[in-house]
């Protein structure tokens, strides 16, 4: 059967040891790997080759990264329709070092993880036309009024004045959506919730709270983001689920490896994977299953982790 190559990142077309001695630009220069993009991006491919090779120009770090790991996820992000700009907040391709072994021991080596922005989230849940409303924000002291445990029942009284909002301690992160069938879901974490979440699934979270990586850089957006993956994750429908959405799910903060016709291969070389429950989707192709058993996989995973 053919290859679903719409959605597929672009499959490493080089061995081990060429690919460190490649640079993003030279692979881009590769008649088969232009090709592919071509297949896949169609007349936005020469754009996307152009947006790679900026991007990794503008970050030393990236340079360093194995060139097929920058690509594959960018052409992640590029399938998902988002964009990749670090200040858009939508999609990243960030470097990470990495241990690997080999014949002569363990080499530390850069590679590219994919990584999903609360921006990218929101806009994959509102292209389902499933969801009326998504939003999230944070919360701060004095807006959390009560909490129903058992009802899961969660009253907010914001603060109107946004300057003096603003001099107030942020204490937790929330978010809500509601579907065109009326379904509604609030989902919270208190700031050491996240505190937690961040140190169990970031192995480049440090020890002293300070964080690491975009848990450093932005803290902010990445617990909004936690909290609208969790609450997507675990509480919205299976009904509402369409393949850009497990994709994200199953690719988010992953180093995106080869993709074949009967698996996806994301690596989670940073985390364990996070909470993503969904397991099955309406009108499966192989591309779908193949993403599917990856997002099995990281549910089986996360439970084990509870």
């Amino acid at each position: 059967m053919k290859k679903d190559e719409s959605t597929a990142p672009v499959q490493s077309q080089t061995t081990a040891v060429a690919e460190k001695k490649a640079t993003v630009k030279s692979l881009f220069e590769s008649p088969e790997l232009k090709g592919r993009i071509a297949a896949i991006l169609d007349k936005n491919a020469p754009q996307f080759i152009t947006s790679v090779i900026q991007l990794v120009n503008s970050s030393n770090e990236l340079k360093k990264a194995e060139p097929m790991t920058v690509i594959n996820a960018a052409m992640t992000a590029a399938t998902l329709n988002l964009p990749l700009n670090n200040n858009l907040g939508f999609a990243y391709v960030i470097p990470y070092n990495t241990k690997k072994k080999t014949e002569q021991g363990d080499i530390w080596v850069t590679e590219a993880q994919f990584q999903l922005g609360y921006k990218g989230f929101k806009q994959l849940a509102q292209n389902t036309g499933r969801f009326t409303t998504i939003h999230q924000t944070e919360v701060r002291e004095g807006e959390l009024k009560s909490m129903n445990r058992l009802t899961g029942e969660i009253v907010f009284e914001w603060i109107e004045d946004s300057d003096e909002r603003l001099k107030k301690k942020i204490i937790g992160y929330v978010s809500y959506f509601k579907l065109t069938n009326g379904f509604t879901s609030t989902f919270y974490m208190t700031e050491a919730e996240i505190e937690a979440h961040a140190r169990q699934y970031s192995k480049v979270y440090k020890k002293d709270g300070t964080g690491g990586g975009l848990w450093k850089t932005d803290r902010i957006s990445m617990a909004l983001k936690t909290v609208t993956k969790l609450n997507i994750s675990k509480n919205a429908p299976l009904s509402v689920v369409d393949k850009n959405l497990v994709t994200a799910l199953a690719a988010d903060q992953s180093v995106v490896r080869d993709f074949s016709e009967d698996n996806v291969n994301y690596d989670y070389v940073d985390n364990d994977a996070q909470d993503a429950e969904f397991t099955e989707v309406s009108h499966k192709d192989k591309a779908e299953k193949a993403m599917e058993a990856t997002v099995e996989k990281i549910a089986e995973k996360s439970k084990g982790n509870e």
